[in-house]
């Protein structure tokens, strides 16, 4: 009798200000392409490339349980909105690949407007030492990297098919073809700011959070 593979383990990150359905279909859709059992949300506290969040981190984590609730896909971690310091993604991935020993397939999952910056991200080298990367489609964003280097650099380590992740620990990364969601935190932020409605846009749940609170006015 031979030991069964460990199954691909996914962490998605962002600053979730607030979580809408284009975070979460995305990652349905890839979960299904991708063959994952459970995708675990990882909202940061300080983004060390964008502006502060609106909404503070218990609010925000706030909004993410009420966003997975009852959805067996998802569970949520809290590690980085326990640091003050900026969320280093290859750091996160760095101690989680130390919690989970060096043979389980790990990933994060991005989106293709964080792929084309990639070569930018602090220590984005070592990211790739510690999980694979999948990546959901964008809307309004290219389809390939900028540069002549930064093509070659990613078609080194494209993986073709899905399966080859649950294969190895880390290294590889996969262009999931995720459909389009045209949805965006901040367009959500500018119609509550304006009081349009935005039911179709986020779970009703949060919605109702962000009206209690009276987040993005």
């Amino acid at each position: 009798m031979t030991d069964r593979a460990p199954s691909l383990q996914a962490w998605y990150g962002g600053t979730f200000d607030p979580i809408h359905y284009g975070h979460l279909r995305a990652v349905e859709a890839l979960a299904k392409e991708a063959n994952l059992t459970q995708v675990t949300m990882l909202p940061n506290n300080v983004p060390p490339h964008r502006p502060q969040p609106g909404a503070s981190s218990v609010q925000r984590k706030a909004m993410v349980e009420l966003a997975i609730a009852g959805n067996p896909l998802f569970r949520l971690d809290d590690r980085e909105l326990q640091r003050p310091t900026p969320s280093w993604t290859s750091e996160t991935m760095a101690q989680l690949r130390r919690e989970s020993g060096p043979d389980a397939p790990l990933a994060f999952i991005i989106g293709q407007d964080s792929l084309l910056t990639l070569r930018t991200w602090h220590r984005y080298e070592s990211l790739l030492n510690c999980c694979h990367l999948l990546v959901c489609r964008r809307p309004g964003y290219p389809v390939e990297m900028k540069t002549a280097e930064d093509r070659q650099w990613l078609a080194a380590r494209l993986a073709s098919d899905a399966r080859e992740l649950h294969r190895q620990p880390a290294g590889k990364i996969y262009l999931a073809d995720t459909p389009l969601y045209p949805i965006s935190a901040t367009d959500i932020r500018t119609r509550l700011a304006r009081q349009q409605p935005c039911d179709d846009l986020l779970p009703q749940a949060v919605l109702d959070y962000i009206h209690h609170h009276a987040l993005y006015r």
